[in-house]
């Protein structure tokens, strides 16, 4: 783990928040939970609204969940579940309404079991990514303009918009300038620490003071790789990390991966380099918000082209050495479309590739360590090979 001030301050974020956030609530503030990047932030602070993530990303809930929901499901729709029925997410506690999506067939049916528990807003979400597409996404981000419009008695005007739009765009760029630190080899930060602070922002209660912090952090990480100062050599294996979201407590290949011998540098997934793009400035902004929205890879997305071409510029941008393709169980999309990943990544580009298909629980993690060893020693014997 990294010693810095500002990584210990980013570390506890989610807990001190907490605290934040009644205050902010008793203040008058309205909350707005999300679980998705689809999600358009911008639209909830152009509302005067504070979008916040929500949990998801633990095994402890899931007992409670599957007293309702099939237990063969992603582990994600019930983790996600499981907090809210058991009333142990304070961040669903707050939230005044949940945005949801359709990104896939689990979570719309699990929303409609959530909206027993809270006000929720679903955003039809289409799964192709052409013109058609995009102008009826356009509609749906209206149709959540009027919601928030209705729900909290404002007027979302296009100068608020706009202004959301540049505070988005900067937390974007904060991130893009956070994850490219590990293009350094060696990187000066490991894996579970870069998704420690990943995760952690997420929860945060004031995104300007947030951005601060992750900019403050990222100065720190390039000085130390200016010193040289790393928890890996130049011959560590670098891997790229594809596939579905996770986060603290749903992160263990992480730390087996890192505890082979390997560091993560990237994550391709929805909580980290998937959020980087930004949304252009000026003109129509609920036309340019659907338009950045939908050009997100999603494993939901058919045709998804886009995740092949983000997938071969990260390996070539980090250098890569592996990439370890992870799907929850029962995740279907992105269990199928593995395979034309896994033809690009050998194929195309010649690298190893390992995909690895789990759930939350500790219950694999020694048979998922010796598959995982042996990637590495792949990956080991093709660099001296090479």
């Amino acid at each position: 783990m990294i010693q810095t001030k500002t990584f210990a301050e980013i570390a506890t974020l989610r807990e001190r928040n907490t605290l934040a956030l009644k205050e902010a609530k008793d203040k008058g503030l309205r909350v707005v939970g999300t679980y998705c990047i689809y999600s358009p932030a911008e639209l909830v602070l152009a509302a005067g609204a504070l979008p916040v993530s929500l949990c998801g990303t633990s095994q402890t809930p899931i007992p409670a969940a599957e007293k309702i929901l099939p237990r063969s499901l992603c582990p994600l729709i019930k983790s996600s579940y499981g907090f809210a029925v058991s009333d142990t997410c304070p961040y669903f506690y707050f939230a005044d309404l949940i945005l949801a999506e359709t990104t896939c067939d689990g979570k719309k049916k699990m929303y409609e079991l959530l909206a027993e528990l809270k006000p929720l807003h679903v955003m039809q979400l289409p799964q192709t990514q052409d013109e058609t597409a995009l102008k009826y996404w356009c509609e749906e981000m209206l149709r959540l303009k009027a919601r928030l419009e209705e729900a909290f008695a404002v007027e979302i005007s296009d100068e608020k918009l706009h202004d959301a739009i540049r505070l988005m765009n900067d937390e974007r760029r904060s991130l893009r300038d956070l994850q490219d630190v590990c293009r350094h080899v060696p990187s000066p930060i490991s894996g579970l620490d870069m998704l420690t602070v990943l995760h952690n922002r997420g929860f945060s209660c004031d995104k300007q003071a947030v951005i601060e912090l992750v900019d403050r952090l990222t100065a720190e990480l390039r000085t130390l790789a200016e010193q040289g100062l790393s928890p890996y050599s130049a011959a560590t294996p670098r891997i790229l990390l594809s596939g579905v979201p996770i986060g603290i407590g749903s992160d263990k290949v992480v730390q087996i991966i890192e505890s082979c011998g390997a560091n993560v540098v990237c994550f391709e997934s929805c909580t980290a380099y998937k959020k980087v793009d930004p949304v252009s400035q000026g003109g129509d902004p609920i036309a340019a918000l659907a338009e950045r929205y939908l050009r997100v890879p999603c494993s939901c997305m058919t045709p998804n082209q886009g995740r092949l071409d983000l997938v071969e510029q990260l390996v070539q941008d980090f250098q890569v050495d592996g990439v370890i393709d992870l799907t929850w169980q029962s995740c279907h999309t992105y269990n199928i479309e593995s395979i034309n990943l896994k033809k690009h990544v050998r194929d195309s580009l010649g690298v190893p590739f390992l995909q690895i298909e789990t759930d939350y629980s500790p219950s694999d993690t020694e048979q998922l360590k010796v598959r995982i060893e042996a990637f590495i020693e792949i990956i080991g014997r093709k660099k001296i090979a090479g």
